[in-house]
């Protein structure tokens, strides 16, 4: 019979707090803050510092390519996660479910902004793409394409109606959402652009680049009647330098510079909820958080800069000199009408500095009654740290960090018992709870390399005078062995010792024997029966000795390069070598032979472990991968994919049941075996189907094609890509068709029959579970994902699209599909106008459809704008029962009081000023 094997699955990941990779962001409320962990998006509570919710995709996805790089939250409780492989998922924070995918970018997402009603979510890419999204019916409405390198960030405007884009080819785009075009194109940066920001008031835009300056922008909506568009570098031109003189529309007009502090690149630009603050991340340690001021205040400040400039002047020059300077002064003040520059609007208040390199940083939407602000950063060592930003200064209100290390998890190892797992890292020892993956006590350590768990009391003791490669715990359970850099192989025993004046004793470890060894040693294991010591040492081979008189036994060569694991099975028959040159070797250990050699990773084995009482074992390398391995058959059975960086150790339980693997991605995932058997040859047609899978979109587009040049105006495109799901759609709806055209014909037939007299019972078709045929092809298509009907439609060939049109007629009599049917029926005319209109079979089947549409979708609006009606008098009446439009009443006449106020403080100012002028005259 063939043998069959136990499969191995992802059961948990934990130790990572935040990724390097992706954003963080607060949720609608403030109370929450989002914190993308490589594949998870965790919901960390602010004011407790505890993770309450994790967001993660269903365990039979692709986890690699499963990454968050990008997060987005909306004004509801809706959170946008974009992924490395151009998927973005839409959460619901509350329910903690995925509501929709939306599959269109070919590219890492690598920018995700909602407007403000959230009603649109807008996503780029590093496919050069920007597409808008319609959140509510969860599909995608059109592609923006023009940009030359990867979209760095999205901003809306003008209530959503208008989206400017940022790139790293230098320049700003602004795009009509309406119209669908490139509006107008902003050049002048000298470097990448990467991040842009709005105030909530869209007055100005804030860009950030490697410059070594903040450009800002006035946002103007309304119609310049063929002004042309001028920044600081002239007039707007395209690449091609064709004048953008020639748009009628100006979003965005300069407004000035501002002269950063630090000289790193800009990372993030960002506004706080409220618009009196703006923070500029960079790519270093700082964050400068800049006062916005007021308009009053503004030209408060703009009139005492005039003022300063005008006393220099005089000191200078003589009483006459003054007056010409006053005279020509008419290009700041011209007309009594004040020219208020950005640093009169932006002050830079103070600079956060953080003890690591930040990675993002996030307002909280809620301000606090005591501070201007809180922000949240987080750090490159898996750190986040909260601020409450103050007019004086900083101060740091919590951090968190115990939930995992600051950098790679360099060992992991399991107590005897599988109830406590350690792990080491550059500073740090964890010990953990491996079921539910809490951490229950940090101790602050040097560089741990290698671990191993005993009975003992915090003791340090100097054992060897280069670092600690390997730790081996005798079979006997009486002490270890370690291995060392200084070619030192030490031998160490348990010792109970009475501390002198205490009736306590406490365990502690002495060394008992010392090997010297020709070369630096790098791995030691001891064979179960305690009789052999196997000492890996930098010259690539292995020495096998004898463990009581410490002879030579033994030398495994054929390694290219040095050993860096190695492991010996539970019966001492096999040992396994894993080593830098890719390669796992099994040996025996009776003669040294090697009874084979195995291509196991694309880069080094950095751990191998056998499972206990058998010939399984695992290995793991750099190539980001868990392998598991029979090492009589030589035979892969399963590859765990799951880590995003190299894996560098690993620890299997005393019984088999779960593996332990830890990485430099910081995190460490459990993987349990389940009781679900496979077979080896199953395995292999399934990879070989990945590798199909994998190269999918390579199939749909030619390579040796040359690429569309897009115009400089920008293009638009559909929003949807194609996948294998959208393929598997289109089948699904080619089957329901031909299923019901076969009925339609049995029944056709019966029906013939019956007028002949020959009546005989119908029997329906199995396969369409008691439907109609009509009802048989609309359950097909109602199963489509909304994103993916586009997609779906356009793969499907003219004939069956010809026979899909036909059975719209009979669904629009069923109100809840007319939205659907309009849908099909548009996206069909789309693709196949020309053929339609010069197909005779079609015209009767539009003709039908034309007089039904318009009355279905009429009947439609009439009863949404009844309903809409309904709901306005429902709220007049319960307004009228409260006193709520008096409370509007009150706040309205505070805010006019406050106007009138500014007002009058703002003629004062000028009537003092006037005063001054005229005295400095006489």
């Amino acid at each position: 019979m063939v043998k069959s094997y136990l499969r191995y699955e992802p059961a948990a990941s934990f130790g990572v707090i935040v990724s390097v990779e992706s954003n963080i962001t607060y949720d609608s409320s403030g109370k929450q803050l989002l914190a993308p962990a490589l594949e998870k998006l965790g919901i960390w509570h602010v004011r407790q510092g505890v993770c309450t919710k994790t967001l993660s995709p269903s365990l039979s996805s692709r986890a690699p390519s499963l990454a968050v790089t990008c997060v987005a939250s909306a004004p509801s409780s809706l959170v946008a996660s974009g992924y490395a492989d151009g998927s973005i998922r839409i959460w619901d924070c509350d329910k903690g479910s995925c509501e929709t995918t939306l599959n269109g970018h070919k590219g890492a997402v690598t920018a995700l902004r909602y407007n403000k009603v959230g009603s649109l979510l807008a996503s780029g890419s590093k496919d050069n793409d920007v597409i808008l999204w319609d959140v509510v019916g969860e599909t995608g409405l059109f592609r923006l394409r023009g940009h030359r390198d990867q979209i760095t960030d999205l901003v809306f405007l003008d209530s959503g109606k208008k989206l400017v884009s940022s790139s790293k080819d230098k320049f700003l785009r602004v795009w009509d959402l309406e119209t669908q075009h490139c509006m107008q194109i902003i050049s002048g940066h000298h470097s990448e652009i990467w991040s842009i920001d709005v105030d909530p008031d869209e007055r100005y835009l804030v860009t950030g680049s490697a410059d070594l300056e903040l450009r800002f922008y006035n946002v103007k909506q309304e119609l310049m009647n063929g002004e042309s568009m001028v920044n600081e570098t002239g007039p707007e031109t395209g690449n091609d330098g064709e004048s953008a003189s020639q748009n009628k529309w100006e979003v965005l007009k300069p407004f000035g510079e501002i002269q950063r502090q630090s000289k790193d690149r800009v990372a993030t630009v960002r506004f706080s909820k409220s618009g009196n603050l703006l923070a500029c991340q960079v790519a270093g340690k700082t964050v400068e958080i800049f006062r916005v001021l007021d308009e009053v205040e503004s030209k408060r400040k703009a009139k005492r800069r005039l003022n300063r400039k005008k006393e220099k002047k005089s000191a200078k020059m003589g009483v006459e000199a003054t007056e010409n300077v006053e005279a020509n002064h008419g290009t700041e003040e011209a007309g009594n009408v004040l020219v208020v520059a950005v640093p009169d609007v932006f002050k830079l208040l103070q600079t956060i500095r953080a003890s690591k390199k930040i990675c993002s940083i996030s307002f909280c939407p809620v301000t606090p009654k005591s501070s201007l602000a809180s922000l949240a950063l987080s750090l490159n060592n898996n750190l986040l740290e909260f601020y409450s930003i103050e007019s004086g200064s900083s101060t740091k209100t919590l951090a968190i960090e115990l939930q995992g290390h600051r950098s790679d998890v360099r060992s992991v190892t399991l107590s005897s018992d599988n109830t406590l797992l350690m792990s080491t890292s550059h500073n740090a020892v964890k010990i953990w709870n491996p079921s539910t993956g809490s951490c229950l006590r940090t101790i602050d350590s040097g560089y741990g390399l290698c671990g191993l768990i005993v009975p003992h009391n915090n003791e340090v003791v100097e054992a060897h005078g280069g670092s600690v490669r390997s730790i081996a715990t005798i079979p006997n359970g009486n002490g270890f062995v370690t291995g060392s850099a200084d070619h030192d192989v030490k031998f160490w025993e348990y010792q109970i010792k009475q501390k002198p004046g205490q009736d306590s004793k406490c365990l502690t470890i002495s060394n008992v024997r010392t090997m010297k060894m020709n070369d630096d040693v790098l791995v030691v294991a001891i064979s179960p029966d305690a009789k052999y010591v196997a000492v890996a040492l930098l010259d690539c081979t292995v020495k096998i000795l004898f463990m009581d008189s410490l002879k030579f036994f033994l030398s495994l060569y054929g390694h290219k390069l040095p050993v860096l694991c190695m492991d010996i099975s539970s019966d001492g028959d096999l040992i396994v070598t894993g080593s830098a040159d890719k390669n796992l070797r099994i040996w025996g250990l009776d003669f040294g032979d090697c009874h084979k050699s195995i291509f196991a990773h694309a880069d080094s084995v950095m751990a191998v472990q056998f499972v206990r009482n058998t010939h399984y074992m695992f290995s793991v390398g750099k190539d980001r991968l868990v392998k598991y391995w029979d090492a009589d058959k030589f035979e892969l059975l399963l590859t765990l994919e799951g880590h995003h960086a190299d894996v560098w150790c690993l620890a299997v339980s005393n019984r088999g049941d779960f593996v332990v693997t830890g990485s430099h991605d910081r995190s460490i995932r459990r993987w349990d075996r389940t009781e679900e058997p496979f077979f080896i040859e199953e395995e292999k047609d399934k990879r070989l189907e990945e590798i199909f899978e994998a190269d999918i979109d390579n199939t749909f587009e030619d390579k040796h094609i040359p690429k569309e040049e897009l115009p400089e105006e920008g293009a638009v495109a559909l929003a949807g890509k194609r996948t294998l799901e959208t393929l598997t759609a289109t089948d699904s709806i080619i089957d329901a068709l031909d299923v019901a055209e076969v009925e339609l014909k049995r029944i056709a037939e019966h029906e013939d029959e019956k007028a002949r007299g020959k009546v005989a019972e119908f029997q329906p078709n199995m396969i369409m579970i008691g439907l109609s045929p009509s009802d048989y092809v609309i359950r097909a298509l109602s199963n489509i994902s909304t994103n993916d009907l586009e997609q779906t439609l356009l793969a499907l060939p003219f004939s069956d699209a010809l026979k899909l049109l036909s059975y719209t007629k009979d669904w629009t009599s069923n109100p809840d599909k007319v939205e659907l049917v309009c849908r099909i029926v548009t996206v069909l005319l789309q693709i196949h106008h020309s053929q339609l209109i010069s197909t005779p079979s079609a015209r009767p089947v539009l003709a039908v459809l034309k007089e039904i549409i318009y009355a279905r979708v009429k009947e439609c609006k009439d009863t949404l704008g009844f309903n809409l009606a309904a709901m306005d008098h429902l709220k007049q009446l319960m307004a009228s029962r409260s006193d709520a439009l008096f409370r509007d009443a009150k706040s309205k006449l505070l805010e006019i009081r406050s106007q009138q106020s500014k007002r009058l403080e703002a003629r004062t100012e000028t009537k003092t000023e006037n005063r001054k002028k005229k005295k400095q005259k006489k």
